[in-house]
Parts: structure tokens; C-alpha cells; sequence
């Protein structure tokens, strides 16, 4: 693992070292530039008859020259972009014949510092006071002086984008670079269903309903009541969406109403219905409401008339008022190889950043992304593509999707996320919208700082992936039966690691729903070794699977440190008397029976025979805990199935306790936890316990990141 980190970072100092001394070409775009200009210029000449580009699309013409013949390309190529906001109505697209030769790239950089921003936004200025017919009948008296109007269509804004139950947010508002919020009901919180008086009752007859948690599920007719009358005073409903977990509170979506029956305080929801149903008591609220748009910071707009209403948090003359336009990304590389992004500002669109389709050696380096309506990043194939200490934040989907690995081959595709800063994310759909989604094979999470997301920090599927040196923290804000680490259903899915992370304060809404590390539904095969677990409801969830390694971890106050159960003989006993198949489909997608699998992974060749419901085989050893509960065991299993032994467990409140394992009654030899130094004593040493270097974990000053932020006082 040491290596193939110590291999990424040099692998981007190198490029950056030789980039400074060996220029094949260096040209510069800049907002006072000209497309008739050389290029070669960093600002204008004292006759204003050269200097740089004014767009990416001249400067890509001007390198696609020198690319042609590539045997002669012996230097780097740099684009320098000097600073301004851009504004970008077109993908900026790169091509296969746009990129460098290897150990040769083309860099695109913004240019000594200044900040280059890209944004799919636009400025809106022609505000004016509430006069609107319909907003002034709608919007309570004691706001309306507050409140400011625009005609988005005059100002060449016709498509105000579409809700859907799991896209993003279309059309955004941002004030002073700031995220405002569309006109909602509660301003704080949730609303709660009162009710779903046709419970039961599905509209696909032949769709089987289960239990889980005690709750039915079943797709019900497309209505339920509310308490209160808020909704009796809402008059343009074609307007507004509801937000809620309807059933789960792991899946969140977006509904639109058809209708609202005041009398029997029913709401009517025009289809596509949930994909679950609706259950009573489960959270809700509503979105874009005109006559709840009652405090600074809040707009609403009128999708069929482009009318926009708007109460700022200070005067519209101290800042600038955008809202996103562009439905695509703002940049493209379509199988490209051997390009540079560096130093750029990703922001204001409602699509990506920057997407990755294929090709090798593409780099996103000291990048910012922010006020995004999709996912910040995506990478979605090719080799040795990726980003490295760039920040992530205020994004309506995920972070970083990272995809690359033929899982059939067992091929790895080693693309990379490392040393970037990814937080308040997911802000708009809160489940399955991680910092990070990774798949495939082979890829490599490290020194990342995750926080403040409502969901999981990474959400993972596929083989061989390693997750290193990262710390999570403040995941699971909104959501349940989560994890801030989470992979499962699918026994095929192996060689995972989860190694010297740093997880803590994972308390979530409900405690018993938070997971530092999930490995649900049969998820196998992975190991977790040397993490810190450290104020988390539960540090380790064993769901079923089996062949899981758990090792030379430390737990402070989780509730339990780790459960292991056989949900396979219980609750979720469907999956093997015939009524879910998705196991057993997945694992004969990969043809286990036959090489790679066969050969890298032979415990499979036996598990139909093997008792596929138990839990077996989990390896637990050499671990350190400090309060809170040890072990829970469920469905039956002992530690004849789980094997536990040489963990050193001090002032364990309850929990099961292994005849292998040492028990005392103080703190088990780390020396000060309080203070965030988890290094462990000599003495505790002798159980096993692997020694981790905690300075590694987190952010790394480098090349683009000067002072990363240090959670770990003393290493």
C-alpha cells in the first residue's frame, strides 16, 4: 500500500517538476485577449497588436498544430490562463489528439496564482421591487417591501430546468458565491406524513411486499395527509416538489403534486410515484412555495413564466446575483492522454465540473469545485486518470465518481482520488451522492478529508480497491442504516481494503443506524486494518458476509465496535428461498467457476455448498477498544463462526466477549486519545497490534496544497 501511495504522489511531483524546466510551447488565454493574437504573449503589447488568446478553443486549435506530429514533440506544452471569471456556454471539450506524449503533458494552469474561474452561471441584475399580481397575493404583507422581481426570459433565460425524483436541482440562485434557498416549507426541518390511508394497497398487484424494521413495503397509491394547514394556503402547486424519505430513511426523492384536497388534508402526487411507496411518520418538507418564501436568503420561481422572486440576505447593491444556465459540463476530456488541469475553479452549472471518458495519465490537480447542481468529478474509465489536492464543496450531487477496471478480468484501472478536501456535498438528493463513489477495479482513494455530507463518504463497488490514509468525519448527517465506508450485495466483490483511516464523531440522527465502516449485505473479502474508530454509533458492521479481516484497528466509545450477524437466517432470509435472486445472479455474472475468479478468489468454488446465509470465516484480531461496547453477535452465530482472539478491550460496558480475548479494566495502551494522539503503548504492542503512521493520514502539504487542515494533534 506504502508504495503504490508513495508511487501517485511522485508520479505528480515528477510531472510538475519537468513541466518548470522543459517547455515545448507556453501560450496564455486571458479575458483582454485575442483570438487573432499569437498567444505567446502574457498580456497585451504596448501596441495592442499582440499578446494572448481570449478562448480555450484558439489556444486548442494552436496545440493541436504542434501535437500533429507527435515524434517531434520532445517539451511540455503549457497554457497558461490568467485570472477572471469565464463564462462558459459550451463544453470545453478536449480530444484524443489534444493531449501530450508520456513524460510529455500539456498543462492548462491558471497563470501565478490569480484565480481563474469557469462558470456555467449567469449574472442577473435587473431586479425590481415586488409589483408581481400573483406574488403580491401570495406573499404575507410584512415581506413583501423585502422582496425583489426579475423576468428571467428578458434576460435570454428560457430553460429554468425540470424536477425529477433523482436529478439535480435545474435552475440555482447564488448571492455573493453563496447557495440561497428556494422558498421551502418548514424553513427548518421536516414535515411528518400524518398519514397513508390506503396502506397496503399496491398498484402493481403482482409486486410482493416485505418487511424490514417492522415497516411494510408496497408501492401505494400516490397520496397521504399532512397535519396542519399550511397546504390549504398554497395556490400554485404546479410549482412545487416535495422532498422526503417516503419509506426509508436511506433513499430520499423528489415528487411533484397533481392535487391538494383541503378537506381531508390529502396531497395527491402526480406520477412517477415514489419508487417505494409511503409510510406514516417518515419526513418530508416543501420546496419552491410561493407563499412560504418568509426569510432573507430565499427565492421562488415560476417555471411557466420565468418570473423569479428573490428576498436577498443584504442589499442587491453589495453583491452579485448568478444563477446557473449551463446543462452540461463545463469541461470534457474524451479519451485523451497526458493532459493537466491545474488551478482552476470549477463553478455556478448545473451539470459537472469536469468529466473523464477514457484515456491514461490525466491529471486534476490544485483544482476548486463548488456551487455545482451534479457531481463535482467523473471519472468513468480509462487508466491512471485522476485528481489530487483539490477541494470539493456546496456540490447538489456527490463528489467524485470514480469508475475504471474491467471486473471480469479482474483488470485495474488504478485512477485516483488523493489529497483532496470534499465536504458539504449532496446537498440536494442526500442518499447514494457520496464524496466519493468508486467502481470497477483497482482504484486508490488516499489522504482525502471527507466531512459534512447527509449520506456516506464513500460508497464503493467492485474489486481490489484500496482506501488508505483518509479521515471521514460528520457523514450520516440525515440519513439511516448508512455508513461513512459502504459496500454490499455481492459476494464477488473482493480484495477491498479499508487501511489506516481515521473515522470519528459518525453519530448520525439515529444511533443505531451509523456505520463508520458498513459492509452490508454479504459484502466479503475485504480487510480493515489499522483504522481509528473514535465516537462512532457502530466502528464496524459485518452484514452477512464472510472472509472479512479485521485487524490492528483501535475503537474509542462506539456502540458496539463491531456486529457481526447472519441476516441470511432472518429478516432478509428472502434472498435464499427464492424470492430475491440478486446474489446469486451477481456472483454467476462473473463467472466465478471459471479463471480469474476461480484462481484469485477459489473460496467461491465451494460457497453454494458452504452454508451461503452464515456468516463465516470473519477474521478478528489484534484490536484495541476503550469504552463503549465491544462485539455484537446476531442470528445465532458464536465464536465457533467468528473468529476473535488477541484484542485487547478496556472497560468494555457489555457486548460479547471471546475466551481468546484480554480484558482490563483501564485505558489499554493509547496515550492520549482526548488529545487525538491514538499512538499505542509498547505494552499493548505484544497482543499483535500492528503499529500505523498516523501522520499520513488526512491532507498532505504538496505541491498544490500548502497548509492542509490536521485533525490528529499529536503523531
Amino acid at each position: 500500500m506504502k508504495k503504490i501511495s508513495q508511487y501517485l504522489f511522485c508520479f505528480i511531483f515528477f510531472f510538475h517538476f519537468y513541466s518548470a524546466f522543459s517547455q515545448q510551447g507556453i501560450f496564455y488565454i486571458s479575458l483582454s485577449g485575442n483570438d487573432k493574437w499569437s498567444g505567446k504573449l502574457a498580456a497585451a503589447d504596448k501596441n495592442n497588436t499582440d499578446g494572448p488568446f481570449r478562448t480555450f478553443e484558439r489556444a486548442r486549435l494552436e496545440i493541436e498544430k504542434i501535437l500533429a506530429d507527435r515524434k517531434k514533440v520532445s517539451k511540455n506544452i503549457i497554457i497558461y490562463i490568467r485570472g477572471g471569471v469565464y463564462a462558459i456556454d459550451e463544453t470545453i471539450r478536449f480530444s484524443m489528439g489534444d493531449g501530450g506524449i508520456k513524460n510529455y503533458p500539456v498543462t492548462w494552469k491558471n497563470y501565478k496564482n490569480e484565480k481563474v474561474e469557469l462558470t456555467g452561471g449567469k449574472e442577473i441584475k435587473d431586479f425590481q421591487p415586488l409589483s408581481d399580481e400573483k406574488g403580491v397575493a401570495a406573499i404575507n404583507k410584512s415581506y413583501r417591501d423585502k422582496i425583489f422581481q426579475i423576468e428571467l426570459r428578458a434576460d435570454g433565460i428560457n430553460d429554468f430546468g425540470t424536477i425529477t425524483n433523482r436529478g439535480g436541482p435545474g435552475l440555482e440562485l447564488f448571492f455573493n458565491d453563496k447557495k440561497m434557498i428556494p422558498a421551502r416549507w418548514p424553513n427548518e426541518g421536516w414535515a411528518k406524513i400524518a398519514d397513508v390511508p390506503q396502506s397496503g394497497e399496491l398498484v402493481n398487484k403482482g409486486e410482493l411486499p416485505h418487511m424490514r424494521f417492522g415497516l411494510p413495503v408496497g408501492r401505494h397509491y400516490g397520496r397521504f395527509t399532512y397535519d396542519g394547514d399550511r397546504p390549504s394556503h398554497w395556490s400554485d402547486i404546479e410549482n412545487i416538489s416535495l422532498h422526503g424519505y417516503w419509506v426509508w430513511d436511506w433513499f430520499d426523492e423528489f415528487l411533484n403534486i397533481k392535487s391538494i384536497d383541503t378537506a381531508s388534508k390529502e396531497i395527491f402526487i402526480r406520477p412517477p410515484h415514489s419508487n417505494y411507496g409511503y409510510c406514516k411518520e417518515q419526513r418530508y418538507y416543501a420546496v419552491n412555495v410561493l407563499e412560504e418564501l418568509d426569510q432573507p436568503g430565499e427565492w421562488y420561481i415560476d417555471r411557466k413564466r420565468g418570473v423569479l422572486f428573490f428576498w436577498p440576505p443584504s442589499s442587491l447593491d453589495s453583491g452579485k446575483v448568478f444563477v446557473s444556465v449551463l446543462n452540461h459540463p463545463l469541461m470534457e476530456l474524451d479519451s485523451t492522454e497526458n493532459i493537466h488541469i491545474v488551478g482552476i475553479t470549477f463553478a455556478c452549472s448545473r451539470a459537472s465540473g469536469i468529466v473523464i471518458k477514457g484515456g491514461e495519465n490525466n491529471l486534476i490537480a490544485g483544482c476548486t469545485f463548488n456551487n455545482l447542481g451534479d457531481v463535482a468529478v467523473r471519472i468513468e474509465s480509462g487508466i491512471k486518470n485522476g485528481i489530487a489536492s483539490s477541494d470539493i464543496y456546496n456540490v447538489a450531487l456527490g463528489g467524485v465518481v470514480l469508475n475504471g477496471g474491467n471486473r471480469k478480468t479482474i483488470s485495474p484501472a488504478r485512477n485516483f482520488v488523493t489529497n483532496t478536501h470534499i465536504h458539504h456535498f449532496s446537498e440536494w438528493i442526500r442518499t447514494y451522492q457520496s464524496a466519493i463513489t468508486v467502481s470497477g477495479v483497482g482504484n486508490y482513494m488516499a489522504h482525502n478529508l471527507i466531512h459534512d455530507g447527509p449520506g456516506s463518504g464513500i460508497l464503493l463497488t467492485g474489486n481490489e480497491h484500496i482506501v488508505e490514509y483518509n479521515e471521514l468525519y460528520h457523514l450520516a448527517l440525515e440519513t439511516g442504516d448508512v455508513g461513512a465506508f459502504y459496500m454490499g450485495r455481492d459476494w464477488t466483490e473482493r480484495g477491498n481494503s479499508i487501511k489506516y483511516n481515521y473515522f470519528h464523531d459518525l453519530l448520525g440522527p439515529g444511533a443505531h443506524d451509523v456505520n463508520a465502516v458498513y459492509l452490508d449485505d454479504w459484502a466479503s473479502g475485504a480487510t480493515v486494518q489499522g483504522n481509528i474508530f473514535s465516537n462512532c454509533a457502530r466502528g464496524i458492521m459485518i452484514g452477512g458476509g464472510r472472509d472479512n479481516i479485521v485487524n490492528s484497528n483501535i475503537f474509542i466509545g462506539c456502540h458496539p465496535a463491531i456486529h457481526v450477524d447472519a441476516r441470511g437466517l432472518g429478516w432478509a432470509k428472502y434472498y435464499f428461498d427464492g424470492t430475491d435472486s440478486t446474489l446469486f445472479k451477481r456472483m454467476d455474472a462473473m463467472n466465478f467457476k471459471q479463471p480469474p475468479y476461480s484462481k484469485k478468489y477459489p473460496v467461491l468454488l465451494s460457497l453454494y455448498k458452504d452454508q451461503p446465509a452464515v456468516a463465516k470465516n470473519n477474521k478478528i484480531f489484534s484490536n484495541i477498544a476503550y469504552l463503549g461496547r465491544w462485539m455484537d453477535l446476531q442470528d445465532g452465530l458464536d465464536f465457533k463462526i467468528v473468529l476473535s482472539r488477541d484484542n485487547l478491550i478496556g472497560k468494555p460496558e457489555d457486548g460479547k466477549l471471546s475466551n481468546k480475548d484480554y480484558i482490563v479494566q483501564d485505558n489499554p495502551g493509547i496515550y492520549n486519545y482526548v488529545a487525538g494522539d491514538f499512538r499505542v503503548k509498547p505494552a499493548a504492542l505484544k497482543y499483535g497490534f500492528r503499529k500505523t503512521n498516523y501522520k499520513r493520514i488526512g491532507l498532505q502539504k504538496d505541491t498544490y496544497r500548502d497548509s492542509p487542515q490536521k485533525s490528529l494533534s499529536t503523531q
